[in-house]
């Protein structure tokens, strides 16, 4: 049985290539046109889309990257809007699992969410990410062990090719994409919005898990 989740804030598809190998038929919305986005994709408003509620319904999960420029260090984006308060209100009036994923420093729950981070992997960037399961999922991640490379922030191309891992900010070159974050179809700038798809892939698996469990009480 092929189940359905709602990918929102999309960008060029790293959750959503993860998803779509747990098994999930997946369909993007994203603020900004995302022609690069690997499946069925939608221009729009993601809190917009979650009040239509039969059109969510119609999915069995839903994942949210709200935008995180307003939540990590360094960032010059600091009025960018909190969209993950809003989002989780509208997401717990919904019957069905969901993901919120975002950067470290996001107002996540640190008690019930996880960390997952590239060298968990086998990939090439630490990219550490939270994700945030709804009320009643537990998700679990592997073993969090000390990292074994470093990596570098500045003449990454360089250093890239000494074997160092890569800080995907900024138009990283696309060079880096497949061995540090497994994707070879996004531009540097989705490279760097992005996420492992190995991610959403373990995360997947889980909900999977859970959608069957569930399918089978009923």
């Amino acid at each position: 049985m092929t189940r359905r989740i709602l990918d929102l804030c999309s960008g060029q598809g790293g959750a959503a290539r993860g998803y779509a190998d747990a098994g999930f038929e997946v369909v993007g919305w994203d603020i900004d046109p995302q022609p690069r986005y690997p499946y069925e994709f939608h221009q729009g408003d993601a809190l917009a889309v979650l009040h239509d509620r039969a059109y969510v319904e119609t999915f069995d999960a839903i994942h949210m990257s709200w935008p995180c420029q307003g939540f990590k260090k360094g960032t010059l984006w600091r009025d960018s809007p909190d969209l993950i308060t809003p989002g989780r209100e509208l997401a717990l009036t919904y019957d069905m699992p969901w993901v919120i994923e975002n950067v470290m420093e996001a107002p996540l729950d640190r008690a019930r969410s996880i960390v997952l981070c590239g060298e968990m992997f086998g990939l090439r960037t630490i990219r550490h990410r939270r994700f945030e399961p709804s009320p009643g999922l537990t998700l679990v991640a592997p073993q969090h062990t000390r990292h074994k490379h470093r990596t570098a922030h500045s003449r990454r191309r360089e250093m890239w090719d000494r074997g160092y891992h890569a800080s995907f900010t900024g138009d990283i070159g696309t060079y880096a994409g497949p061995e540090g974050m497994g994707i070879d179809w996004m531009t540097g700038n989705g490279l760097s919005e992005a996420i492992p798809p190995a991610y959403t892939w373990f995360v997947g698996m889980q909900l999977v898990n859970v959608l069957t469990t569930q399918s089978i009480a009923a």
